[in-house]
């Protein structure tokens, strides 16, 4: 079955390949303005077909762009939270090795 494509199934995603947008049937031939056949009328369909197609590809580079964003986040979350971890046993470490000189002195 041989079936035109429609705006979410395209034929093609190439935009030089896609059919030229046609009047409505209800429009009076005629009442369509003077540049609609003209190449700057086609080319900027052309270009709205393609950043239109662009659409979802840009919605999923932001949404990696976020993601890799809280990624980050998370790492320095994480990585500020073993520094303390490390810092309070290095605290307790050089708390224990005081005592152990203090008790050296005192005998």
């Amino acid at each position: 079955m041989n079936t035109a494509g429609t705006i979410d199934r395209p034929l093609t995603y190439d935009p030089q390949k896609q059919a030229p947008m046609k009047p409505s049937t209800h429009d009076i031939a005629g009442t369509a303005p003077e540049d609609f056949t003209t190449s700057g009328a086609k080319d900027s369909r052309q270009n709205r077909t393609r950043e239109m197609q662009l659409i979802p590809e840009a919605l999923a580079r932001a949404h990696m762009h976020d993601r890799l964003h809280e990624a980050e986040q998370e790492r320095r979350a994480l990585r500020v939270a073993t520094a303390r971890r490390m810092q309070r046993r290095a605290e307790r470490a050089s708390m224990r090795a005081r005592r152990a000189l203090a008790m050296a002195v005192m005998q």
